[in-house]
């Protein structure tokens, strides 16, 4: 009989600190914010975390990539916007030199502001970014990654801009210079349709840099959408629901404080009530 009430005890002893031991688990849950405190406690939810955890980290990455390259696409804009200007400038002056009331002085004047240009231009040609790295590569472009299957040049290489017809928009306006010196009517005609041609061609690849930057906005857009239902997705499998878990305390501690209230009044019976 003695035996018997000593496994009771010791059964209802080990009851009361499972008990306990779910309680604590609840208040770490609520404390902690978390609701999975270990791995075992929820394998499948532990995996799709952890999935979402390594998406969530290169989403940061590609952000980060999104941010550089529409910067460096604002500052190429911001270049290729003076290149037109120059080369706007360089042809309106090579049109004045071929006229026939401009004198030798004049032609000289213009054939050293159409050096100057060419000077300016060489320098937008080496342009650097905030980092020292060129922005227009002197080598193929620079490709970025901006998603797990995107990934391409935001900004066109130097060749791709500065490089028409096997010239380089500075060789091209030095030869304009060089016709405007001399009075060459037959070359400076020729360097009119070589700058037509060229400003054409900056118009493109300007085009092209706005597509760019356009694309770059809506990939963000979708990313940013994305981290939001990711972010969503995580709170429901990692966080604790706190009215739920409070709710889940308050029950647990009752449940607890009546199994201590009830194994108390049974520990002050005599030895002879439970022989009796």
């Amino acid at each position: 009989m003695i035996n018997a009430v000593g496994n009771r005890m010791t059964r209802e002893i080990a009851r009361q600190q499972k008990l306990a031991d779910v309680l604590e688990r609840t208040q770490i849950q609520i404390s902690g914010g978390k609701k999975l405190l270990r791995m075992s406690d929820d394998p499948v939810a532990a995996r799709r975390i952890a999935t979402i955890g390594t998406t969530q980290a290169s989403m940061t990455a590609w952000s980060s990539n999104i941010n550089s390259a529409t910067a460096l696409v604002s500052q190429a804009d911001g270049v290729m916007k003076s290149v037109s200007n120059l080369m706007t400038r360089a042809r309106e002056l090579t049109l004045a030199a071929a006229s026939e009331t401009v004198n030798p002085a004049d032609r000289a004047t213009i054939a050293a502001e159409l050096g100057t240009i060419a000077d300016e231009l060489d320098a937008l040609t080496a342009t650097r970014d905030s980092n020292g790295e060129p922005v227009f590569a002197a080598g193929a472009a620079r490709v970025m990654r901006f998603d797990s299957d995107v990934s391409f040049a935001p900004v066109p290489s130097a060749a791709d801009i500065f490089v028409v017809g096997g010239n380089s928009l500075s060789t091209n306006i030095r030869d304009a210079a060089a016709a405007v010196a001399a009075g060459d009517k037959v070359a400076m005609t020729a360097s009119l349709g070589v700058l037509a041609t060229a400003i054409s061609h900056v118009a493109d690849k300007h085009a092209e840099l706005g597509l760019a930057g356009g694309r770059l906005d809506r990939i963000g857009d979708g990313l940013a959408a994305r981290g939001i239902t990711l972010k969503d997705e995580r709170s429901d499998v990692e966080d604790t629901n706190l009215d739920e878990a409070i709710a889940q305390l308050n029950a647990q501690d009752l449940t607890l404080q009546a199994a201590q209230a009830a194994f108390a009044k049974i520990n002050r019976q005599t030895l002879f009530d439970i022989l009796s």
